[in-house]
């Protein structure tokens, strides 16, 4: 494993091996720069090469006195910990936040479930889908007289979940500083992906601004924001809300006329639909890339995900990194003088967590 990079370098984190969220937040912290210790079950192994990339792997078995005090002396010496049981597991083992934060009052103990820690649901099974549909935010999604369509995992899993339970835990160590005390972080997806509904729960109802299915300027009802399919089959995506956005669009389009009248008018936006995949469906998406792409037009073409690594703007961010052969998705967010980098995995857990020292 190669030597850590970036900002949080020096941050001791374990990790008990999970699907999903949590080890997306591993993923986070050990790309720019964390050590990161992950904890397999007997039997486990690397699922997703990308987002396990960077750890340093263990086994232990978390119901044996042995594999136990491992993990009890490797939280002991650890800034944080990620867990994503089903709550009351840990406590059971014996490895909850009592008896860990008793033996390193410091620790960052961050517990990424779907439902919470607590609540009527809390024991429930559950996946992405459930979560965001409790929400409200799966409710907006789809076509008006359909069902909702889920968006993959997104955004429960990762928006409303391991992307909270990383700012938990930066909050977590930045009161640390002051307090000199650890806490438990309760990343619930439920919780963060209504925090990601705030700027629905905030806005004025209206045909215009409103989360009902397939209608409104963002649910897909409006002309200039949404996909069109082009001549050859792809997809190109307009996002045109200001009117001087809209205008460029219309213009350097080639637009009906008579477009340019009550943009804001949802009356309008069947029809106006229809006029413009009629327009769009004239060229290839190619062609209207070169008619639209780096333009104020509000334009972007829907790049499946193999596509999109070659993209001249993604290549130039250098968005995919190749590594020990293969291509991943590269840090985020960037630094100026401490960047992130994708680094491999290797089996040495152990040895690393013996090099920690307590506290």
């Amino acid at each position: 494993m190669s030597t850590p990079a970036g900002p949080l370098t020096g941050l001791k984190v374990i990790e008990f091996a999970g699907i999903g969220p949590g080890p997306h937040v591993a993923m986070l912290l050990a790309d720019l720069g964390a050590e990161v210790v992950r904890i397999d079950r007997p039997g486990g192994g690397v699922m997703n090469p990308v987002v396990e990339r960077a750890r340093n792997r263990v086994t232990a078995d978390l119901k044996s006195e042995e594999g136990k005090a491992f993990c009890r002396e490797a939280a002991s010496k650890a800034d944080v910990l990620i867990e994503g049981l089903r709550p009351g597991v840990m406590e059971r083992l014996g490895l909850g936040p009592d008896e860990l934060l008793a033996d390193n009052p410091r620790l960052i103990y961050a517990r990424m479930t779907g439902w919470g820690q607590d609540g009527p649901l809390a024991q429930a099974a559950g996946h992405d889908i459930n979560y965001i549909a409790l929400t409200g935010a799966l409710d907006a999604i789809g076509k008006a007289g359909e069902t909702a369509v889920p968006p993959q995992n997104l955004v429960g899993d990762f928006g409303g979940g391991s992307m909270y339970c990383a700012f938990g835990i930066m909050a977590a160590l930045y009161e640390r500083e002051r307090s000199g005390k650890g806490q438990v972080v309760d990343a619930a997806i439920v919780d963060g992906t209504t925090s990601l509904m705030s700027f629905f729960f905030g806005l004025p109802k209206s045909a215009v601004r409103t989360t009902e299915r397939g209608k409104g300027l963002l649910g897909g009802a409006s002309h200039f924001y949404r996909c069109f399919k082009c001549a050859d089959g792809k997809e190109i995506s307009l996002g045109a809300i200001e009117p001087q956005f809209y205008a460029e669009l219309l213009a350097r389009s080639g637009a009906p006329a008579e477009l340019a009248e009550g943009q804001m008018n949802p009356a309008n936006w069947d029809e106006y639909a229809q006029k413009m995949a009629a327009l769009f469906v004239t060229k290839t998406r190619d062609e209207w890339c070169e008619l639209l792409e780096g333009t104020d037009a509000c334009f972007a073409p829907v790049m499946q995900l193999d596509e999109a690594r070659e993209h001249p703007h993604m290549k130039a961010r250098g968005a995919f990194v190749e590594h020990d052969g293969a291509w991943h998705t590269a840090p985020a967010p960037r630094f100026s003088r401490t960047p992130g980098a994708v680094r491999s995995s290797a089996d040495n857990g152990a040895d690393v967590v013996a090099g920690w020292t307590k506290g």
